[in-house]
């Protein structure tokens, strides 16, 4: 069978449209580039912004006109989240949970695991699915509200398989990793973290994105005690530095008590690198509700921010609300993005002349460019193959990518 798959969206589908890649080259299926020579078509979606919905309406028209012969399926939580819409505007599509996906094209219960991560140097482990928060901006609950954990024996053992396989990094992910527990033990993620770093092999530990009122002391402390093996690395959404809007966003957390969790880190890690989620133009966000968040980030001094610009969601409290105009909204996440360049600068800056620990990525002209336990840029020569470990002595910064050498006097 000539299978084409496209994944729209999170490092959480990313990772499931690895299994699901996995389970068909199980059946000896060949993957294509073009949607036009398949005869099944995957599309594993998002919803997170309307940009997102339209990419996923545009190829599903493509498909559906194209290739007419295809078996189109759809799943993932743009598929979840807008049944009746997809029945309405394409009735020849399928629209498939993926956990139906697995168990009826395969005979499985879960498309978590995977044996490896195609064409990375990182591997990536979903360890929990689902999210209840209901923030009131965001629509994941309505397509992922089931909590689920991966058990922690699978985790570990699927963790141990991608370590045989060389791959020197691993990142866990899920929808809110912090809400991990363990169905079978009853274990959290601070138990689950002690027992990866028990572990034989060469590799490093990342977290994925991970809520502050979920990043508790004992994760805190078991993170410490790996060490080595565990990435000085936190990416802790945000959304605003205004009480007032983070109380309307149904955030679980004020102003203050993210900045103390973020002073705490930094006295527990050194050269921790800190990132965060901003959302731009949320509709009850005035001009003073706006630099009141613009002035806590650059005060919090963070690594890097991710942007979003609102975009209402259907269903979600958010989209009832009066909407500020999207020449506002630009404005707004414009002055973001322009922020964000003088932290990821002013960080690397702040990391020259360190000896730090480089995972390689890629090689281009001679150059090998990797990923620091931090997560800077670091370019490098001489080069070194891709998913090498090692310690790299950085010599200067340019913007936000630091430029060194290997660092023949110390192991990794």
């Amino acid at each position: 069978m000539k299978v084409f798959i496209k994944t729209f969206g999170c490092r959480v589908n990313q990772v499931e449209s690895q299994a699901i890649k996995e389970m068909f080259a199980a059946q000896s299926s060949e993957f294509v580039k073009n949607f036009e020579d398949a005869q099944i078509a995957v599309l594993n979606t998002c919803t997170v912004t309307s940009k997102a919905d339209a990419d996923i309406e545009k190829m599903t028209r493509q498909i559906l006109s194209r290739n007419p012969r295809a078996k189109l399926v759809l799943t993932g939580c743009y598929a979840a989240a807008h049944v009746e819409k997809i029945k309405k505007n394409f009735p020849k599509a399928q629209i498939i949970d993926k956990y139906e996906l697995a168990r009826e094209l395969f005979g499985k219960d879960t498309c978590w695991t995977v044996s490896g991560s195609e064409g990375r140097s990182r591997a990536f482990v979903k360890i929990q699915d689902g999210c209840d928060c209901f923030c009131s901006y965001c629509i994941v609950p309505f397509a992922r509200n089931k909590k689920i954990s991966k058990p922690m024996a699978d985790v570990t053992a699927e963790i141990q398989n991608l370590i045989s396989k060389n791959f020197h990094e691993i990142v866990l992910t899920g929808i809110n990793i912090g809400n991990y527990k363990c169905p079978v033990t009853g274990a959290d993620i601070a138990k689950l973290t002690e027992e990866i770093f028990k572990l034989p092999g060469k590799f490093r530990l990342r977290f994925s994105s991970i809520e502050v009122n979920t990043l508790t002391d004992n994760l805190v402390a078991a993170a410490k005690r790996g060490g080595g093996k565990f990435c000085n690395y936190f990416h802790i959404p945000l959304q605003s530095g205004c009480d007032k809007i983070l109380k309307d966003m149904n955030r679980r957390y004020t102003a203050a008590q993210y900045a103390a969790r973020i002073a705490e880190l930094r006295k527990i890690f050194p050269d921790i690198g800190i990132y965060a989620d901003v959302i731009a133009g949320y509709p009850t966000e005035t001009d003073e509700n706006f630099d009141e968040t613009y002035n806590f980030i650059s005060y919090l001094k963070l690594s890097g921010l991710h942007v979003f610009s609102f975009s209402p969601r259907p269903m979600t409290a958010a989209a009832k609300l009066t909407q500020l105009p999207p020449a506002v909204i630009k404005n707004r996440a414009d002055k973001l993005r322009a922020l964000d360049k003088i932290l990821r600068n002013n960080f690397a800056a702040s990391q020259v002349g360190r000896t730090v620990e480089v995972l390689a990525e890629k090689t281009k002209n001679g150059v090998t460019s990797g990923v620091s336990g931090n997560f800077l840029r670091i370019n490098f020569t001489p080069p070194v193959q891709a998913g090498s470990l090692l310690t790299v002595k950085t010599t200067s910064a340019k913007n936000d990518i630091l430029l060194g050498a290997p660092d023949a006097n110390r192991k990794v």
